[in-house]
């Protein structure tokens, strides 16, 4: 029995010897990076009889067999290199946990493979834990965790590291990521993944030390770190929070400072941070600062277009300066400026696209460095094809017209920049997205062409607006089409929903109320003709205002048979010139007001019936720089001076007006004396007077005569990054030429409040001055008949303001900025009152949202600090809120 037992403990020894043979090898080969070190002598060969896959939950059995290459009947050594390359193919999927091959049986010759396969988890679901919900979707993406991914341990890994390594690049030096991975049982092998991020506190810095420099102060270092600085009570403006990517700019930086010193061979050694606490460090910057240099001889190499005069008065360097490094490269060719006067622009400019110029060390000795600027002008380069894309509304020959850039001519880098801003200013496209693509440059036949890549912005506007004022409900509706094809008008199938594509404006705007109705056409094409940059204006206006009063209930009546009409045609031509430059455009206006009183008395107006005419020739000379968009404005300046002026009828009728203002004054004056006289003969004086009045006045002003000069300048400066700076300056004139007429009731400046000039019937200019309420800074007469003080508006105004910009977002759908102001303002009645230093002064803060199919709307908050014009107002004008609607940038 013991023998028996012996022997069958033998046989399955004997066997399992057997199966290890070849089960071993076949493992072997399942784990990666020992499969390539097996000896593959001891292999036997067999005819493959059968493969089964199992483990798989997901994939179908068939694809995985057929994607391993292996056929039944072929020949197959066991161990051997097919075996081992289809387990390292199946590996390199990264779809399989684990992968290993056994035999099931040997029948013969005949081998029969079992493939036993692991499948990695499904990612179904992400859910992040300590950001805002906003912020979710943005870690999702960049860190593609999208649904059906093949969860790995890279997979995890990498992600933990993007997500703490993205946080400390933030400032979050102590950012902690966990990640987990949860069965989800909605799916086979599907996991759900939990991160859970703890960014905590922006590290602070609390000291910065500078060690090894003896030449330039740890002041001077300081200053040159722009992003980086050390925390400091009452500093606002720039924080000391510490990121990486600015401290490493801030690094590059401090070696310039040394290189615009002379101190070529300046660098950083190294930097360090000490860890003070969980919010603050203390950095560590050791610097070698070498020796000073200075500018030897400058020679020119390789130029034969321009002398070496020329080069060195662009140059700007002489032998002697101290070196500066990075003037140097600014003067070769400065990359933050497109618009630099430097050499390389120099070349570009006029058609040397193919140039090349490098400054070159030729000598150091002793402290003086000689410098060689080599320079190979390649051929002249002309302007092969110049093509437009993008532009599904706007024809072709509406931008090619602008454009500085014209097939034939020689390449001028200058001549690209100036045509993205025209493109810019036309409101038609979004300037952040105009590129200027160079294709197909050949140096030999020194051709290139230029593609204009162009994203459409809305073009049209809706203007609809609802709210109280003048005595109840004041609606507007406007529409504005500035992009508009009056060819087309008569096309039906051009109308989407109006005919466009011509970059003409047109423009139709309607407001009423109980009190008043204003209607407006407005139509305008900027070239004349299609040949030359005319611009032609027309514009119809009519305006109705109605007779009030209140009854004695103390409701307001209106009296719609009795008030004033101003009906009025304004013509205009606008020629862009080019002298002084092609900034400059020149204006012409011919405009007609016919101002008609029925029964209708105001303060500005001593006549209750008849008429008045104003027929007016208007000179605009302007220059607009500024760009490259229209809404939001980084670069360049806008100035207008205008004057407006009728013809000096007094001149020629024959009227004799001294005698006329005597007898105004004369009848004025009696009217004054009879107020309070209650007796029958003195209200019958005071009536037939009255009327007297009336006509004196109304022959006065039957023709208007005046001259009006207005100027406003506004400049946009660049200080850091996108924060603009926009200095404005305004002045207005309105003036007479015979004193004994005086100045007309109309056309007079309004300043105080958000500058809207919604219901304006009298040709006023209304001048924004934020802190203020509405016009509460003109001033007030006296009225020599009621004695009562009255707003008549000023004759003379100033205004000063400073706007700091900063664009939350400048895209074509909607463009979004902040800003802070600064003004200072006043109107007066006359030259005798004028005094420039007498102004109204406030501040605050706003933001405007422009979007193309709404314009520009915003909101201000303004502190007066000083009291307004109104009689009746004391102390500052406080805290005052604006809300601006329209195009106004």
């Amino acid at each position: 029995m013991e023998k028996q037992a012996n022997n069958s403990l033998k046989g399955i020894a004997n066997s399992l010897r057997n199966h290890l043979k070849i089960l071993i090898p076949l493992l072997l080969f399942s784990i990666p990076g020992i499969a390539q070190e097996t000896n593959f002598e001891d292999g036997k060969d067999y005819i493959l009889g059968g493969l089964t896959v199992t483990g798989l939950q997901s994939y179908n059995e068939q694809t995985v067999v057929t994607y391993t290459g292996l056929r039944v009947g072929q020949p197959i050594r066991v161990p051997g290199d097919e075996i081992s390359a289809v387990i390292k193919k199946l590996w390199n999927l990264d779809l399989f946990s684990n992968v290993e091959m056994y035999y099931t049986k040997i029948e013969g010759d005949q081998i029969f493979l079992e493939l036993n396969i692991l499948e990695r988890p499904t990612l179904n679901n992400v859910t992040v834990y300590g950001v805002k919900k906003r912020k979710v979707q943005d870690i999702i993406d960049d860190t593609d965790l999208k649904k059906g991914k093949k969860i790995t341990e890279s997979l995890i890994a990498n992600t933990k590291n993007f997500l703490q390594n993205k946080y400390k690049k933030q400032g979050y030096l102590n950012a902690n990521v966990n990640i987990a991975t949860v069965a989800d049982t909605s799916g086979t092998n599907t996991q759900n993944m939990v991160i859970n991020v703890k960014k905590g506190d922006k590290v602070k810095v609390r000291k910065i030390n500078f060690i090894g420099n003896e030449k330039l102060s740890n002041k001077r270092l300081a200053k040159s770190l722009k992003n980086t600085k050390k925390r400091k009570p009452g500093r606002f403006w720039k924080k000391s929070k510490y990121i990486e990517a600015d401290f490493q700019e801030d690094l590059d930086k401090l070696v310039e400072t040394y290189a615009e010193r002379g101190y070529r061979d300046a660098r950083v050694i190294t930097d360090t941070f000490v860890k003070v606490n969980e919010k603050s460090i203390d950095l560590s910057i050791t610097v070698e600062e070498g020796d000073k240099y200075y500018f030897g001889d400058i020679d020119f190499v390789g130029n034969t277009v321009y002398s070496d005069r020329v080069l060195a008065q662009v140059m700007g360097i002489k032998k002697g300066d101290t070196y500066n490094g990075v003037l140097l490269k600014e003067r070769v060719a400065d990359a933050g400026d497109p618009d630099a006067n430097d050499i390389t622009n120099l070349y570009q400019n006029n058609g040397y696209l193919f140039s090349t110029i490098n400054p070159v060390e030729v000598s150091a000795v002793n402290d003086t460095i000689d410098f060689e600027i080599r320079i190979i002008e390649g051929k002249e380069t002309f302007l092969d094809h110049v093509t437009v894309s993008g532009n599904d509304k706007t024809n072709d020959h509406v931008i090619f017209r602008e454009l500085r850039t014209r097939p034939g001519q020689k390449y001028s880098k200058s001549n690209i920049v100036r045509s993205i801003r025209e493109l810019g200013q036309m409101g038609f496209f979004d300037a952040e997205q105009i590129v200027p693509d160079i294709q197909n440059p050949d140096p030999n036949a020194g051709t290139v062409d230029i593609n204009y890549s162009l994203v459409e912005s809305g073009s049209s506007q809706i203007e609809l607006q609802g709210g109280f004022g003048g005595g109840g409900f004041i609606g507007t509706l406007g529409l504005s089409f500035s992009n508009f094809s009056l060819k087309n008008i008569f096309n039906k199938e051009a109308y989407q929903p109006v005919p466009m594509g011509d970059g003409q404006t047109f423009a139709l705007r309607l407001q009423a109320s109980r009190t008043f109705r204003v209607y407006s056409l407005n139509f305008s094409e900027p070239w004349l003709g299609g040949k030359k940059p005319v611009r032609f204006n027309l514009s119809l206006s009519r305006t109705q205002q109605f007779a009030t009063g209140y009854n004695s209930n103390g409701r307001l009546d209106v009296d719609r048979s009795r008030g004033f009409a101003i009906t009025g045609v304004s013509a205009g031509l606008a020629k862009r010139v080019q002298w002084p430059d092609d900034f400059f455009t020149i204006s012409h206006a011919v405009s007609y007001q016919l101002y008609d009183f029925n029964d209708y008395n105001s303060g500005l107006f001593n006549f209750g019936n008849g008429s008045s005419n104003s027929l007016s020739y208007t000179l605009g000379i302007s220059r607009s720089s500024q760009g490259p968009s229209r809404i939001f404005p980084m670069t360049g300046s806008n100035f207008e001076l205008t004057a407006k002026m009728t013809p000096p009828y007094s001149l020629f009728s024959g009227k004799d007006y001294k005698q006329l203002k005597e007898d105004i004054d004369e009848t004025t004056q009696r009217l004054y004396d009879l107020q309070g006289d209650d007796s029958t003969e003195g209200q019958l004086e005071f009536a037939r007077l009255q009327e007297d009045l009336e006509r004196m006045e109304e022959e006065r002003f039957k023709l208007l005569e005046y001259f009006k000069i207005k100027f406003k300048g506004d400049w946009y400066t660049t200080l850091v990054d996108k924060l603009v700076l926009r200095t404005n300056a305004e002045f207005g004139f309105l003036g007479a030429y015979n004193h004994d007429i005086g100045d007309v009731p109309f056309e007079r400046f309004y300043v105080g409040g958000d500058g809207l000039g919604n219901f304006t019937l009298d040709g006023r200019d209304v001048v924004q001055l934020r802190g203020y309420e509405n016009q509460s800074l003109t001033p007030y007469s006296r009225n020599p008949i009621t004695n009562n003080l009255e707003q008549d508006g000023g004759t003379i105004y100033n205004k000063f303001s400073l706007e700091l910009r900063y664009p939350l977002t400048l895209k074509p759908s909607a463009s979004i900025y902040a800003l802070t102001f600064l003004e200072a303002g006043n109107a007066y009645n006359n030259f005798k009152d004028y005094n420039p230093f007498e102004l109204k002064r406030s501040a605050g803060v706003g933001l405007r949202i422009f979007m193309p199919a709404f314009g520009l709307l915003g909101i201000d908050f303004g502190y007066g600090f000083d009291t307004d014009s109104r009689p009746s107002s004391v102390g500052p004008s406080g805290w005052q809120t604006h809300f601006i609607i329209g195009q106004q940038f």
